[in-house]
């Protein structure tokens, strides 16, 4: 089949009908939801530029088993360019989305690539689970479906193992095992788009404790399966708010959702991991995952730092506050984030790491600075678009008044610097506002925050897991000039 076009993605969704739950109701159609219709609409665009010229040269791959374009995010590099190649996908779309869908399709891509690279691994626990993580990689680059993925466990009592919780299954695990596959039961989060993905990854964190036996799994399903419930966090648009006022929560609502398993079938050949606590745990640390993933995450939050910097430098400008040596010290401050991340990109490419297979991966250590960076770095980006924008953030009027008798007031008083029209003012400052002052924005600074975990265990993590042997050679040496006493 190859790559699908936005219209197929969307008949798909029609088609597989899914339990979601949303303010209290069932929804069988997504693709009919109106808090759903403006994000489907944008995910099938990304579908789409798979088959437009101008892009699919970085967007897609000949298969290997097909000969059918696939999705690139698929793609093991075997040169750099190859790694270029993948980058440039991942910010077409990026930019296409202007960095706000932190899950779009090439981000589980690459997850589920690192799996296949790392089939032996699961083939510890078996080699059909090997086979099995294989067949399923297969099966997603020739459908080419998306994924979402469900790692984390309800956040109920944090103190205590998933076996340890009040309710033995609470957290997602296995009920029995059949000659048809396992049952599991419990819950977990958090499936960014999953009312509108086609399957789930669902895997471990890597802190399972030695009871937590029946909680060490790793499965592919369908969304669609039976048993399979998801409940949505309070939407920030439900297809009722203006575009005008609110042009980013209108476009790129993201829903996140608790995933709730009740008694769940997962066929034998859909498990790459069953009750192995060592084997969950070493997912992470021992697949490329973080490699793919963070390569993907970095691209994307270069370009959504780049929006967010040019929007705050525009409303600046706009009226002519971009001339004060302190706000310009803040864009500079940013700029200079922006050329950190752009040379951590760099690096990682060009000093690329090779795996045992001959497979090409970006360096994992400027990526993970990147991570850890970002968390500090994006809030930083959003409280100078707030600074900037000051109480003008607060004092736009609606849509509604700019066609209202008082219109033409309303144009008058509002508007910018060198002749720039109220109404062109009010929309760009909505923009900002959406961005860093309204729900959606507060959502996008938490998940910038958050998306990949602790930042300040991964921060330690970095100085845990760094190379020192550079700075402490210069240390010794410069320690033998001293001499004795």
């Amino acid at each position: 089949m190859g790559v699908r076009t936005g219209a197929q993605y969307i008949a798909g969704l029609k088609e597989h009908k899914r339990e979601v739950w949303l303010r209290g109701r069932r929804i069988d159609d997504v693709t009919e939801e109106p808090a759903f219709q403006k994000p489907i609409r944008h995910l099938a665009h990304l579908f789409d530029m798979q088959h437009d010229p101008e892009f699919a040269d970085f967007l897609t791959y000949t298969s290997p088993t097909t000969g059918d374009p696939v999705a690139s995010a698929l793609m093991p590099a075997r040169t750099y360019d190859d790694l270029v190649k993948r980058r440039e996908g991942y910010r077409v779309w990026a930019e296409a989305t202007f960095g706000l869908m932190g899950r779009s399709q090439d981000y589980m891509n690459g997850v589920l690539l690192a799996f296949a690279e790392a089939h032996q691994l699961f083939a510890r626990g078996g080699a059909q689970f090997g086979e099995n993580v294989v067949k399923y990689y297969e099966y997603i680059r020739e459908n080419d479906l998306f994924l979402t993925h469900a790692i984390v466990s309800p956040q109920t009592d944090r103190s205590k193992s998933s076996a340890e919780q009040e309710d033995e299954f609470l957290h997602l695990g296995v009920v029995r095992e059949t000659s048809e596959g396992v049952i599991v039961r419990g819950a977990r989060m958090l499936a960014t788009l999953g009312p509108i993905a086609d399957e789930m990854l669902v895997y471990n964190l890597p802190n399972l404790q030695k009871e937590d036996t029946k909680h060490a799994l790793v499965f592919g399903l369908p969304v669609d399966a039976p048993g399979v419930r998801q409940m949505c966090r309070e939407p920030f648009d439900e297809g009722g708010r203006s575009s005008f006022d609110h042009p980013l929560a209108t476009n790129f609502e993201e829903s996140d959702t608790l995933i709730i398993f009740d008694d769940v079938l997962v066929p034998w050949d859909r498990v790459f991991v069953y009750n192995d606590i060592d084997l969950s745990n070493a997912v992470f640390p021992q697949t490329f995952l973080r490699n793919y993933t963070a390569h993907q995450s970095s691209v994307r939050g270069l370009v959504k730092m780049q929006f967010a910097v040019g929007l705050a430098m525009a409303i600046s400008e706009a009226v002519k506050s971009n001339g004060f040596l302190h706000v310009q010290v803040m864009f500079g401050e940013c700029l200079e984030a922006l050329e950190l991340i752009k040379g951590c990109l760099t690096r990682a490419e060009i000093e690329y790491e090779t795996t045992d297979s001959g497979v090409l991966l970006p360096q994992y250590q400027p990526l993970q600075a990147i991570r850890t960076f970002m968390p500090r770095c994006y809030p930083k980006a959003i409280e100078v678009l707030q600074t900037v924008g000051a109480g003008g953030l607060l004092m736009m009027p609606s849509a509604a008044d700019l066609t209202s008798p008082v219109g033409t007031e309303i144009e008058r008083f509002y508007q910018g610097a060198d002749g720039l029209a109220g109404t062109d003012r009010i929309r760009l400052y909505k923009l900002a506002w959406d961005l860093c002052g309204d729900s959606f924005g507060s959502r996008q600074l938490q998940y910038e925050r958050y998306y990949a975990g602790d930042p300040v265990r991964s921060t330690a993590m970095n100085y845990l897991n760094f190379d020192k042997s550079e700075s402490q050679e210069l240390v010794r040496r410069a320690l033998e000039l001293s001499g004795e006493p």
